[in-house]
């Protein structure tokens, strides 16, 4: 009889990646893989570790665990991801757990198993990052950066266009890092050029998380000239005042930031643009943080996610003097939030009346719920799409935009 194995994900896509991996490597074992850790025999915990909220989450998750084991609802645990990887002693601290697994080697011989909805996928192309942010942990967890081997890459574009899937999301922790390892430059553009042509039947190509430091003239243009590429461009600039962007190490200027939305508005008309930032970091005054904030109430970004900086041990920042009060971040916090919010409710109205395609995911309180090619998955806004039609999940369907909420829209499906 096959042993029941349950798998829990946290933290971002590239986790996940890392855990259908296994997943694949294990469901070949022989291994039935469940969704409910309750029925399962063996649990799988892949844990993230990149700030103290996700350590938080991953504990609590891994002490959940253990209560089912206690009660015997679980024979074994095993915890692996980020947390194993940055923090060497935690079998002393969390003896239940049965194994601790730090590093995943991929085995490319292995299909994936699939722990994302089967109309999308994550592509995952490099490891590690190169930009040693001083903030930022994930070099002394993940190491530096490693461009993923482009065969492999290819094949499993190849494999995942088979399956049909209707999205694919390129992601890494920089993916315009790709290439820089072997060539000292981006090959980007190179391998987004080889993607395409290997996924004829996937409706859209979506890139998560490019740094502005290596976006190039010919990676924009092909982005605005192919069809299947998702107009939707992720520039996380994380400040925009230069004495924090130098303590940063971010390496880019408030001016080139600057001319680069410039450039990226021009080269693709109509693009969304979605950025993160870390409010609260060191040292950073209220004249800085105000800095920001103008910059935000004058670029509009399209999509915005904002960090409480968070004091990680084994980073540069976290011997930096000027540490903010935890009340003071959460206010400065609230702040670009709220206004973030007027500002995506102002610019959802320029869709009012207008057709979009959207893919559909699910079915709530009798509207499907899709995204529009604007939307990453998870992370963004949905479009509720009233019909009376039967509509399936991973199908695209033309909408018209009839409202618009704060983050959003409301659409009919177009006869």
């Amino acid at each position: 009889m096959k042993q029941k194995l349950g798998i829990l994900s946290l933290g971002c896509p590239r986790n996940l990646v890392d855990a259908e991996t296994l997943a694949g490597r294990l469901h070949a074992k022989g291994y039935s893989i469940v969704d409910d850790l309750g029925k399962a025999q063996i649990a799988l915990v892949n844990t993230c570790a990149f700030i103290e909220e996700a350590r938080r989450e991953s504990i609590d998750a891994i002490l959940e665990t253990i209560e089912l084991k206690k009660q015997g609802k679980l024979k074994k645990i095993i915890v692996c991801g980020c947390l194993p990887q940055r923090y060497k002693d935690l079998k002393d601290e969390l003896p239940e757990v049965d194994a601790f697994i730090g590093s995943l080697e991929q085995d490319h011989g292995l299909k994936r198993y699939a722990l994302t909805p089967k109309h999308y996928a994550y592509l995952k192309i490099c490891e590690g990052c190169l930009n040693n942010c001083s903030y930022c942990v994930i070099p002394r967890i993940k190491g530096r950066l490693k461009s993923l081997d482009e065969k492999t890459i290819i094949q499993k574009v190849r494999q995942l266009n088979r399956e049909k899937i209707s999205e694919l999301n390129i992601i890494g922790q920089d993916i315009t890092g790709f290439g820089v390892d072997s060539s000292g430059k981006s090959k980007l553009a190179v391998l987004l050029k080889k993607i395409i042509k290997n996924s004829p039947d996937i409706s859209w190509i979506r890139l998560l998380y490019l740094h502005p430091e290596r976006i190039t003239e010919e990676l924009l243009e092909l982005i605005a000239k192919n069809k299947r590429v998702c107009k939707y461009i992720d520039l996380p600039i994380q400040h925009i005042n230069n004495r924090i962007l130098k303590l940063m190490n971010r390496r880019f200027s408030k001016e080139q930031i600057i001319a680069l939305i410039k450039k990226i508005r021009s080269v693709i008309p109509g693009v969304c643009l979605r950025t993160s930032l870390i409010v609260g970091f060191p040292s950073e005054t209220k004249a800085e943080f105000n800095e920001l904030l103008d910059f935000i109430k004058e670029v509009k970004f399209d999509r915005l996610g904002a960090f409480i900086y968070s004091r990680e041990e084994d980073t540069p920042a976290y011997c930096f003097g000027g540490q903010i009060s935890k009340k003071a971040k959460e206010e400065r916090f609230d702040m670009i939030m709220s206004e973030q919010q007027k500002i995506a409710a102002e610019l959802n109205k320029k869709f009012m009346a207008q057709s979009m395609d959207v893919l559909i995911e699910d079915k709530q309180d009798g509207a499907y719920i899709g995204r529009s090619q604007f939307d990453a998955p998870e992370v963004d806004g949905v479009v509720y799409v009233k019909t009376n039609r039967r509509l399936k999940t991973g199908e695209f369907c033309r909408v018209k935009i009839i409202d618009t909420l704060e983050y959003d829209l409301v659409g009919e499906l177009k006869q």
